[in-house]
Formats: C-alpha cells, sequence, structure tokens
C-alpha cells in the first residue's frame, strides 16, 4: 500500500493542486489547460511512461482516498464538488495519462445551502 509520506514525495500535476505524479510517469509540459468557469474550475494535464494501465490505476486507487478523493467508478473519482477522470490512450510501456478535473454535475432537484 502506498503510504502518505510516499504519495507526497512524488512530484504533483501543475494546476491540480496536490494530485501527484506516479513514478514512471514524466508530466507532458504546455500540454495541460487551466481555466475557471461559472460553476468551477477545469484543468486537464498529461502524463507519459513505459508503465501499465493496471499500475496507474492501482497507485491512483490507492493514493487518491489519502487525499480526500472518494473512488466514483473505473478511473474517476469525487472530491469537494469536483470529480476527477483519468483515460489512457496509447499501449501499455508507451501509455499516456490524461487527467481531468471539473466540477461535479449538480443533480436535479438539489437544494441550495
Amino acid at each position: 500500500m502506498t503510504s502518505g509520506r510516499a504519495a507526497a514525495a512524488e512530484p504533483f500535476l501543475e494546476g491540480f493542486g496536490d494530485l501527484p505524479v506516479m513514478r514512471g510517469l514524466s508530466v507532458a509540459k504546455d500540454a495541460g489547460v487551466v481555466f475557471d468557469t461559472p460553476s468551477g474550475r477545469i484543468v486537464e494535464g498529461y502524463a507519459a511512461g513505459g508503465v501499465t494501465r493496471a499500475r496507474v490505476a492501482r497507485f491512483y486507487r490507492r493514493t487518491l482516498p489519502q487525499l480526500g478523493w472518494t473512488r466514483a467508478g473505473k478511473g474517476r473519482y469525487h472530491r469537494e464538488g469536483e470529480v476527477l477522470t483519468l483515460n489512457y490512450k496509447g499501449k501499455d510501456g508507451a501509455l499516456t495519462v490524461r487527467f481531468t478535473l471539473s466540477p461535479a454535475k449538480k443533480r436535479k432537484g438539489a437544494r441550495k445551502p
């Protein structure tokens, strides 16, 4: 299991705040976007490396809950009104991971506080 200390030793993906980049992945510079919308921020970033989808998924399944994220499906996490999604492109051993952060959609009929 990945400890909070081990996760903190990894570099963080720019624009996401506390999203660590798994060892074996390198951040793709100048490939991401960050902007604010009236409903919240939208952030997209990329990291690539000679890793497998299973290893990436396992790392984030273990690490993200330590940072307050709740798993909401395959490659999807929720925290404080935001959704983090991980998508994969390429083959194992030459994998690119796209990280997307967006505002959580409000459910119809949900009351405002």
